[in-house]
C-alpha cells in the first residue's frame, strides 16, 4: 500500500500535467486567424499557421475566418433622381483584417453581417439615389459600384473588416412600373416600325419606277436601234437586188415573177381570174410556147 501511494501520486501528476500542457496548446490553421483573451482582456492576435501556447483556465481562444466572407443584401426599393422606384438586389464580399478591432466592435460573423447589412442600405440610397434610372442600369453602373464600395468601407473599417468587393445583381423596376415601360415600349417600336414599313414602301416605289423609267429607255433605245439596223439592212437588200438586176435584168425579172407564182398559188383558197396573155403569165406562156416548138420540131423530124 505504501509503494502504490507514490505511484498513485506520479500518475496523477502526470494527468494533470498532461491537461495543463494539452491545454495550454492551440493551432491555428492557415484559413484562420487567432485572438488570445484573457479574463475577457485580448492580449495577442496571432496571423500565422502553426502550434501556439496558452495559458490553460486563463487565457481562451477565438478564431477568425481569413477568407472573403458573403454577404447577401436584401432587395431594397431605392427612388432614384428622376423619381423613379428601383428594386435593387446587390451582395457584398468582405474579410476580417483586425481580428481586435472587429472583437471589440462586433464579436462574432453573424452580429458582422447584422451590422454590413443596414450600412450597405444606407450606401445604396446615398448613392443610387443621387442619379438617374438611365445611369442605374448603363455602363455607369460599375462606376457607381465603385462609389458604394467606398462608402461601405469607410464605415467597416473602424469595424475591423474590409470591404473587398460589392455587386449588383439586378435593377429593375416594380413590377407595375416595368409594364407601363414595357407597353410604352411597345408602342414606340410598333410606331417605329410603321414608319419604316412607310419609308421602306416609298424606296421601293422609287426604285421600282426608276427601273420602269430605265427599262423604257432601254426598250425604245433598243427599238430605234433594232429599225435603224433594219433600215440599213434593207437598203443592203435593196441596194443588192438592184446591183443584181443591173446586171442582168432579164434573170432579175424571171426571179421576180417565180416569187410572185410562189406567193400567189400556193393559196387553195385564193381564185385568180387573169386573161391568158396576161403579163403574169408571161413566164408560163414562154415555157409552154417552146415546149410546142420542140414538140413540132420533133414531128416534122419524124
Amino acid at each position: 500500500m505504501n509503494r502504490q501511494g507514490p505511484i498513485i501520486a506520479v500518475i496523477v501528476i502526470l494527468a494533470l500535467l498532461a491537461v495543463i500542457i494539452g491545454g495550454s496548446m492551440f493551432v491555428v490553421d492557415q484559413r484562420q486567424q487567432a485572438l488570445v483573451v484573457r479574463l475577457g482582456d485580448p492580449q495577442r492576435v496571432i496571423n500565422q499557421p502553426g502550434l501556439n501556447f496558452k495559458i490553460p483556465l486563463i487565457e481562451e481562444v477565438t478564431y477568425f475566418d481569413k477568407r472573403i466572407l458573403p454577404l447577401e443584401g436584401q432587395t431594397e426599393e431605392i427612388i432614384a433622381s428622376d423619381q423613379k422606384r428601383l428594386q435593387v438586389d446587390s451582395f457584398v464580399r468582405f474579410r476580417i483584417v483586425d481580428p481586435l478591432r472587429f472583437f471589440q466592435a462586433v464579436g462574432t460573423e453573424p452580429v458582422a453581417r447584422l451590422r454590413l447589412t443596414p450600412l450597405l442600405n444606407s450606401a445604396l440610397r446615398q448613392v443610387l439615389g443621387n442619379v438617374e434610372f438611365q445611369a442605374a442600369v448603363s455602363s455607369e453602373r460599375s462606376l457607381l459600384m465603385g462609389q458604394i464600395r467606398d462608402i461601405l468601407n469607410r464605415e467597416a473599417t473602424p469595424l475591423g473588416m474590409e470591404i473587398v468587393d460589392v455587386r449588383i445583381r439586378r435593377t429593375d423596376l416594380p413590377e407595375a412600373n416595368s409594364q407601363a415601360v414595357y407597353r410604352r415600349m411597345q408602342t414606340e417600336r410598333e410606331r417605329e416600325a410603321r414608319e419604316n414599313r412607310a419609308q421602306g414602301a416609298e424606296i421601293a416605289d422609287r426604285i421600282r419606277g426608276d427601273a420602269e423609267r430605265q427599262r423604257t429607255i432601254i426598250l425604245a433605245e433598243a427599238q430605234r436601234t433594232s429599225e435603224i439596223l433594219r433600215g440599213e439592212g434593207e437598203g443592203t437588200r435593196v441596194k443588192v437586188f438592184a446591183d443584181a438586176a443591173g446586171q442582168d435584168p432579164e434573170f432579175y425579172a424571171f426571179y421576180r415573177s417565180l416569187q410572185a407564182y410562189s406567193r400567189a398559188l400556193t393559196d387553195n383558197t385564193t381564185s385568180l381570174v387573169l386573161s391568158p396573155d396576161s403579163e403574169f403569165f408571161r413566164y408560163f406562156n414562154s415555157v409552154i410556147g417552146s415546149g410546142a416548138g420542140s414538140s413540132e420540131t420533133g414531128a416534122g423530124r419524124r
